[in-house]
């Protein structure tokens, strides 16, 4: 019988958990990038459509808000599914409105399709569903943060890469208007693939898939008592403030660098991109420090980790708004990135112990709360009476309150030790 890793070899790829690593980061890697295709890309289409500001605000709310209501589904499909079905499903719905968004000729249009891509974003809470199920309790939380961060990485992948397939299919000949369409293929054939190596190549658990192991429906009865739970609701909060950060930066990074600092559309990606870059080590970071933190002081300590991220953060984002260059720019926006990957990682590393019987509910309520944070941020930027330079300054504010929450949120005091009940936590998770 296998049993849950109680160390991570991110070089390794020998048996179901370390296979099931690497494939869940790389799917949450791909639905990332599709996910976020169009945002390097939103000079051409705002260029091309006559789009306002407040349209654009739109988009970038639209982005972020169906994926609230499935990061809630997709929580409650990971519990009674299981990951695996759940991710070949959603990789499949998901490429439909990635492929066909190149089709839209208006504002309109292109909005319900930005807003139906949204859905993929709910690969988040399959990735940390999955990822929970194949490592002990000693080493989820670097786990969780690894893939989560990877998975992230795509974003940055996206700002960086997408405006050269733009610029190649131009090369070939295409207008700008038809050359962005054509770009969005490839993020969707790229997501079939990734459903092809899901459903062939990764298990729901070390012991094998839902239905060989004799997993039954009415095991997966919903405990909405979590609702209950404040620290829930606290970690939802902290998430809004550092993920749904993120989705924001890499929605609008491009357009603040093409209209603050005038760098055309390439350069402005690749900015954007060295943003989501920092995933590659900056979230995993979080995940460690967490899990450290968490072996020596408890949750307690764990809930510390979070708000010293948060607090350093937005200090972060107060010293890029008021950047006066690029380079004043750049260096800032580094920091902040840090803190908020860390941040990301280390709430991550505290979500699988809150509750442990519905661990796939509690990771969907906090993923959720990222794009909440994202939707309502995302509201800032849509305003014609607020700069984009304005807005950053605000959120900065916010995070360092919401930092001063965490911080009085009384978590569970018990030390993580590798010894607990491991049955019990897989079992319940499933």
């Amino acid at each position: 019988m296998e049993k849950q890793l109680t160390k991570l070899n991110i070089f390794s790829g020998k048996g179901v958990q370390m296979r099931t690593f690497h494939i869940t980061w790389l799917m949450f890697f791909v639905c990332f990038f599709g996910w976020f295709g169009l945002a390097p890309l939103m000079p051409t289409v705002r260029a091309e459509m006559g789009l306002t500001k407040g349209q654009v605000g739109n988009i970038i709310i639209a982005s972020v808000t169906a994926t609230i209501i499935a990061r809630l589904i997709i929580g409650k499909l990971c519990d009674t599914w299981g990951p695996r079905k759940t991710a070949v499903r959603l990789l499949l719905v998901g490429a439909i409105p990635v492929f066909l968004v190149g089709l839209a000729h208006s504002y309109i249009t292109f909005l319900l399709f930005r807003l139906a891509i949204g859905v993929i974003g709910a690969s988040f809470v399959i990735t940390q569903f999955h990822t929970s199920m194949m490592f002990a309790p000693n080493i989820k939380g670097t786990a969780n943060a690894v893939t989560g961060g990877w998975g992230n990485l795509g974003g940055g992948v996206t700002n960086m890469v997408m405006p050269l397939i733009f610029a190649a299919i131009v090369g070939f000949g295409y207008t700008p208007a038809e050359a962005w369409r054509y770009a969005m293929i490839v993020p969707g054939v790229m997501m079939l693939i990734m459903a092809f190596l899901y459903h062939r190549y990764t298990k729901d658990t070390p012991n094998g898939n839902y239905d060989e192991i004799g997993h039954k429906q009415q095991d997966t009865k919903t405990d909405w008592s979590v609702l209950s739970d404040w620290r829930i609701w606290a970690l939802m909060l902290a998430y809004a403030m550092c993920f749904g950060m993120e989705l924001t930066f890499d929605n609008v990074a491009a357009l603040h660098f093409v209209d603050t600092f005038h760098l055309n559309q390439s350069s402005a990606g690749f900015w954007a991109g060295v943003f989501g870059f920092m995933n590659i080590f900056a979230r995993a970071l979080g995940g460690i420090a967490s899990d450290k933190v968490g072996n020596k002081f408890g949750m307690r300590g764990k809930g510390l980790l979070l708000a010293a991220m948060l607090l350093l953060e937005g200090c972060g984002l107060i010293l890029f708004a008021q950047a006066g260059s690029l380079f004043m720019a750049i260096g800032s926006m580094l920091t902040f990135a840090l803190f908020l990957k860390m941040s990301n990682g280390a709430t991550y590393g505290i979500v699988p112990f809150v509750n442990t019987k519905n661990v796939g509910l509690v990771s969907g309520i906090v993923g959720a709360g990222g794009n909440l944070g994202g939707m309502l941020f995302g509201f800032l930027f849509k305003s014609d009476t607020i700069t984009y330079v304005e807005a950053f300054t605000y959120i900065g504010y916010i995070v360092i309150a919401v930092s001063v929450v965490i911080l009085i949120t009384r978590f569970q005091k018990q030390a993580v030790a590798v010894d607990a009940d491991l049955k019990e936590i897989a079992g319940s998770a499933i």
